[in-house]
């Protein structure tokens, strides 16, 4: 009898410890609507990302979401005339459901533009001397293989400067020390929301974000990997990211291959 007594106990145990567990396991999704601050009014297409999980999703025409996340976890909400925002994921939100966020507008201010138009004379040799002369060149775009993109410009200054200080070093000083936020350049690249996203963008700022680098090393980024002044002004952030992505993928080749023209250098030694 004792011993039977015994077996109830540890199974009344073990079924109160399952419950128990099974009462603090929380969802692997967050719901939320986003709604404007000024009119009360749902925002559609707000772009959310997770920035931990590098997932992304889009607000539908009533301004929900759902996105994979877990407590800690931060958003980044982005709408065209909207202040951004970043959201930390509680574990109330992941218990107790939806929550409403308010985006804020932003007050854009046009810089002026001043256009210089040429002031040709009729002369065919002074005329020529007005006219910008560009050395273009082609870079390819991330799965067409033979196609080629953009034409920019370069001067012997760059050539000459560009010989001088090796873009191996420059990457290894930006790419090297940031591992996490190349390994999340890889998983933006498989998110195909988050590509979507990038393509119809302009502003890098969800790159800036995701990579956890300024406006000017994202700049100098793209420069050291070759890519022309033209191409990090007009290129769209799906194509700066590709970009990135390619010469990164050609960095770590170089090293390699200096790691291993190093360790034979040691063998015969």
């Amino acid at each position: 009898m004792r011993y039977l007594l015994i077996l109830f106990l540890s199974l009344t145990t073990v079924n109160s410890y399952s419950q128990d567990s099974t009462a603090t396991v929380l969802p692997t999704k967050v719901k939320g609507t986003i709604i404007s601050s000024s009119t009360d009014e749902p925002l559609s297409d707000v772009n959310i990302v997770n920035l931990n999980q590098v997932k992304g999703v889009a607000t539908d025409e009533n301004g929900a979401f759902e996105i994979t996340a877990k407590a800690n976890d931060t958003l980044h909400l982005s709408y065209l005339g909207y202040k951004s925002l970043k959201v930390r994921v509680t574990n109330d939100w992941l218990k107790f459901g939806n929550t409403e966020i308010a985006m804020t507008e932003m007050a854009l201010a046009l810089e002026e533009v001043t256009v210089n138009q040429l002031q040709l004379t009729g002369y065919l040799e002074v005329d020529m001397k007005q006219i910008p002369i560009q050395t273009n060149n082609q870079y390819r775009i991330s799965g067409l293989p033979g196609r080629s993109y953009e034409g920019g410009k370069t001067n012997i200054a760059t050539k000459i400067l560009g010989a001088i200080f090796n873009p191996a070093d420059f990457l290894y000083n930006m790419f090297g020390k940031k591992p996490n936020e190349m390994h999340k350049l890889k998983k933006m690249k498989e998110d195909d929301e988050i590509r979507n996203q990038l393509a119809q963008r302009f502003d890098r700022e969800m790159l800036l974000v995701l990579l956890q680098v300024n406006k000017f090393d994202l700049d100098e980024i793209v420069n050291q990997c070759n890519y022309s002044k033209d191409f990090i002004n007009t290129a769209n952030d799906l194509q700066i990211l590709d970009a990135i992505s390619e010469c990164y993928e050609e960095y770590k080749v170089i090293q390699r291959s200096k790691e291993r023209k190093s360790g034979k250098k040691k063998d015969k030694a």
